[in-house]
């Protein structure tokens, strides 16, 4: 890698953008990466320059191979901007690397809704990215819409069977099953569908969501196997007969198909770091209603690829982390080393209560200039998260990702902060210096991971549902009661009765607050979370409860990224970030 500017300030002017970045960087043969992963070649599946699928034998073929530290990352609750854990993840692992150890990182595949809207897209930043960088933005091998189309043909075999009058007795009203697209789009939150003559089909209120949310990706991603896929699929739930009984995709007769549609969807995608390390990407559920993390076939073939596995888990620690420990590592029954919590220096100042960010504008100039006693402020969030961790029995690293904006002061505040907490701190410079600027964090995990945890799940599976949500809401969120709504309270009896309350349940809420409203900033106590309805997700496996304002289906902003994307006469993208 080329040598780079020292100064801070050198270096904001210096660094070219993440595009150019992406584009300049020398692709190693994939099949080189897929050897140091120490997969078998014949299930090396190329799909194009430095992209492949690895088949499921991988995971067999793995089996017998000392198994990887398994590092999850994390993050205090994010600015609307978000603090860098895909980078931090990346750099992480380039950082493992120097230290001369093989590392691997396992990321959840980028949807193309935050991509063309604001956040922009989920391949790294600077010096720690993912590459080539615009096919994992846009397409990739194509797995997300291999989701949609499994998703919306269950949706039109549903209304086939209404339309036929199918055995099923399928009630209209009662139909629990939205169609989907990779894109933000908020026309389609509430859609009127089979409108015509009859022949058009039987008319009905709906709706759209976006992909991510779907059902069909938090399946994908829990599955262990082309079989366990099958089965998840089969229960996923429709909707109700009119006598009330649930009904099925498999008793739509849908199951089958799209498990065929998902054949190639459940391998996961291997591709490279800029400095060559190897990368699972696979699979994206939704960080608010579904688990918010990768897969785990991705991480069962990462876990004996190498010494380190990392991978990185959705929103604050809050939600993502909370999902990583209590329904990823439930069903696929592996457990955590060590953690990591990205913290940055605007974010903390974000806590303060001080300052407004807003995607799409500069950040304010008074939050820019250095000022300890801003970061200071905003500690108890930083201080809660690293609780919130604890409560699992993972003492995190702190990681400092560091921006060109900071001060040195301001990094030593979080530092005391940490060291207050008593966990490692760790300033990390991967996006200007890559694995060179990670050293100081690598090592700190290295220590964290072979000093091992004591793993524990928040709630046991024979809680009732109310009780977890509960437990949730009150240990992790700083919540000082819950409203469940009629129709909530309705919900979760049913699921108890039907014998689902051994599932673990996912709290849909904001991802801007440890509560329910995006406004509370800090570690808010006092409040309470309104909970307005109780979903069951029956083939992935969970329960998840609709809280405040939660969407399902982004909108585009007034100034989306989509509008800055384009592509020259030579076929080169420009304006992706």
């Amino acid at each position: 890698m080329t040598s780079q500017p020292q100064d801070l300030g050198q270096a904001r002017q210096w660094m070219p953008d993440n595009l150019t970045i992406a584009r300049d960087a020398r692709l190693w043969p994939i099949e080189e990466i897929a050897h140091r992963l120490g997969v078998p070649g014949e299930t090396v599946e190329p799909y194009g320059r430095g992209i492949a699928k690895l088949d499921l034998a991988a995971v067999d073929a793995l089996e017998g191979r000392p198994r990887a530290r398994y590092v999850v990352v994390s993050a205090i609750t994010p600015t609307p901007l978000g603090e860098g854990k895909t980078t931090t993840s990346i750099g992480l692992v380039q950082g493992l690397q120097q230290l001369g150890h093989g590392a691997t990182v396992a990321l959840r595949q980028s949807s193309m809704g935050p991509t063309l809207g604001i956040k922009g897209g989920a391949a790294g930043g600077g010096y720690s990215q993912v590459v080539p960088m615009e096919r994992i933005n846009l397409h990739l091998t194509g797995d997300i819409h291999a989701v949609s189309a499994a998703h919306n043909l269950l949706a039109a075999m549903v209304d086939n069977h209404l339309h036929h009058r199918l055995d099923t007795d399928l009630d209209p009203q009662a139909i629990g099953w939205s169609r989907v697209m990779d894109i933000n789009d908020r026309a389609l939150r509430h859609v009127v569908t089979g409108l015509g003559p009859p022949a058009d089909g039987v008319p009905r209120q709906s709706h759209f969501e976006i992909t991510a949310a779907s059902e069909v990706m938090a399946v994908l991603a829990l599955a262990t196997s082309l079989k366990d896929l099958r089965q998840r699929l089969g229960r996923i739930r429709v909707g109700y007969t009119r006598t009330g009984e649930p009904v099925t995709a498999e008793e739509i007769g849908a199951a089958g198909a799209m498990t065929v549609l998902l054949k190639e969807a459940i391998k996961p995608n291997l591709l490279q770091t800029l400095e060559h390390a190897p990368a699972l990407i696979h699979a994206g559920p939704f960080g608010n209603i579904a688990h918010g993390n990768s897969s785990i076939v991705a991480d069962r073939i990462g876990l004996h690829g190498g010494d380190y596995l990392v991978t990185e888990a959705g929103f604050g620690a809050d939600m993502g982390a909370e999902r990583f420990f209590n329904i990823k590592c439930r069903a696929s029954g592996m457990i955590p080393d060590a953690a990591v919590l990205v913290a940055t220096v605007r974010g903390l100042k974000f806590h303060s209560g001080r300052f407004a960010v807003t995607p799409g504008r500069p950040l304010p100039t008074a939050m820019l200039a250095e000022n300890p006693d801003d970061v200071r402020a905003g500690a108890a969030n930083l201080v809660k998260q690293i609780d919130n961790l604890r409560l699992h029995g993972v003492t995190p690293v702190v990681a400092i990702n560091a921006f060109p904006s900071d001060h040195a002061s301001e990094h030593a505040v979080i530092r005391d902060i940490a060291e207050a907490a008593g966990v490692r701190a760790a300033v990390s410079n991967h996006v200007r210096d890559g694995g060179i600027g990670a050293l100081e964090l690598a090592q700190a995990v290295v220590e964290a991971a072979e000093g091992g945890s004591t793993f524990r799940f928040l709630y046991p599976d024979e809680l009732p549902l109310d009780a977890k949500i509960e437990r949730i809401a009150t240990r992790l969120y700083g919540a000082a009661d819950i409203a469940f709504s009629p129709e909530a309270r309705r919900q979760i009896d049913l699921y108890q009765q039907q014998g689902q309350g051994h599932l673990p349940v996912c709290i849909a809420k904001t991802h801007l607050s440890l509560s329910s409203d995006p406004t509370l900033r800090g570690a808010p106590t006092g409040w309470t979370l309104p909970v307005r309805e109780v979903r069951l997700s029956a083939g992935a496996g969970f329960v998840y409860a609709l809280c405040g304002d939660m969407r399902t289906m982004p909108g585009l902003g007034r100034d989306p990224a989509a509008a800055h994307l384009d592509i020259d006469d030579n076929g080169e993208i420009t304006g992706l970030f």
